[in-house]
């Protein structure tokens, strides 16, 4: 295959992130990348750099919409600095439930996928936006989907099968996970040497954990949407769904629209929940540190409640895995926090689990377990982009 300049957009609910790959024969270099931040503000970033890490482009613009802050990085990219995109590859947290296959972009599948916009509401709208405008201003340039969803299609029915009524499960309502393609990234990464028994943390401002069994996931934290599982940033993560109904209630004795009540409520455990809404403080772990140093009791208790639960959710993959070889740390806290990673492994010493403090004082990737722990502790940063790239080119070649 002639190498071939691919384009890989990755949408969040307020950036977007993007990078040019040249593929090849095997070949995988990365050219440029950069980022709009701050969408829906008036504090934007907008930067491209290069693979030196020169930057490129370095913009401080208002950013009121998504359709301004992609109009920048079209125009940036269609200019004569950059190659012409060959393919595009877009991140997708969920497609829906008749969309579980990475594939070719047309009208009709973004249709389909946007019929479920409640399965990932803080991801795909912004998604479905930019499939429809990647194909406006790059004309007759193939677009592909690549779903996080994928890499967890490999789940038993007991992993996947929610214990609801059969009439919601018939609407497609079911245990679909999210950060896949970080989790196959790290599956990748650790080629040819994939451990029998692996267990994956992807902690950022979204959090989730999964486990992996020869290369494959038979289970992951996040359920129908990425709000459930560990607590995030502003998510709630898994909860009594009576506190959902009980608050449902007090926002309906405010309002006569089931509609707004329902979008309260969403707001209220997607936006306002996890390290924000017990901490009172920032759902940056960076912020929540530094209010712990200074004494703040309600930042400990978010910090521990986040570093808890993903410990609980480490025991019971090791009872489901029936072991464990080793923990991955990845995602932005994963790969950075040092005390976080200390404090979650900090009681599991009886799973074989024996950090070493001196290899875990490290940002980055790292081999942060003791000489004589059972289990192998690593740091390895995701490669997402890479994931899709190669998905792309797998999928041009069908």
């Amino acid at each position: 295959m002639p190498s071939l300049p691919v384009l890989v957009l990755n949408s969040g609910s307020s950036s977007i992130k993007f990078s040019v790959y040249e593929a090849g024969d095997g070949e995988r270099n990365k050219l440029f990348e950069g980022a709009v931040d701050g969408i829906g503000t008036d504090l934007g970033k907008f930067w491209i750099k290069d693979a030196t890490g020169k930057r490129l482009v370095d913009q401080t613009p208002a950013l009121p919409t998504r359709a301004v802050a992609f109009e920048l990085v079209a125009k940036a990219l269609n200019s004569e600095e950059f190659p012409t995109p060959a393919a595009i590859g877009h991140r997708m947290v969920c497609g829906g439930p008749t969309v579980l296959e990475n594939q070719r972009i047309t009208p009709e599948l973004i249709d389909e996928m946007e019929r479920y916009t409640a399965f990932a509401p803080l991801h795909t709208p912004i998604a479905v936006y930019i499939m429809r405008e990647a194909a406006r201003l790059f004309p007759g340039v193939p677009n592909f989907v690549c779903l996080d969803s994928y890499f967890h299609r490999t789940m038993p029915e007991v992993a996947t099968h929610m214990p609801i009524p059969e009439e919601y499960s018939a609407m497609g309502v079911r245990r679909f996970g999210a950060h896949g393609i970080s989790y196959e990234s790290i599956v990748y990464q650790l080629q040819p040497n994939v451990p029998e028994k692996l267990i994956v943390a992807h902690l950022g401002n979204g959090a989730s954990i999964s486990a992996i069994r020869k290369g494959k996931c038979i289970d992951t934290s996040m359920g129908l949407t990425p709000t459930g599982g560990l607590i995030s940033g502003t998510r709630t993560g898994d909860i009594d769904p009576g506190v959902l109904v009980f608050i449902l209630h007090k926002i309906a004795e405010k309002t006569t629209s089931a509609v707004e009540a329902a979008n309260q409520l969403e707001i209220g455990a997607n936006k306002k929940s996890g390290l924000l809404g017990v901490s009172g403080v920032s759902n940056d772990m960076r912020d929540l540190r530094e209010a712990i140093k200074a004494g703040n009791a309600k930042a400990r208790l978010a910090v521990d409640k986040f570093t808890w639960t993903i410990a609980k959710w480490i025991g019971s993959f090791v009872a489901e895995l029936g072991g464990l070889d080793m923990l991955v740390f990845t995602g932005g806290i994963g790969e950075n926090d040092i005390d976080s990673r200390a404090e979650i492994c900090a009681g599991l010493g009886a799973l074989g689990i024996v950090l070493d403090a001196k290899r875990n004082n490290v940002r980055g990737p790292a081999v942060i377990s003791a000489e004589d722990s059972p289990v192998t502790v690593r740091v390895i940063p995701p490669a997402e982009d890479l994931m899709i790239v190669n998905h792309v080119v797998r999928l041009m070649g069908e």
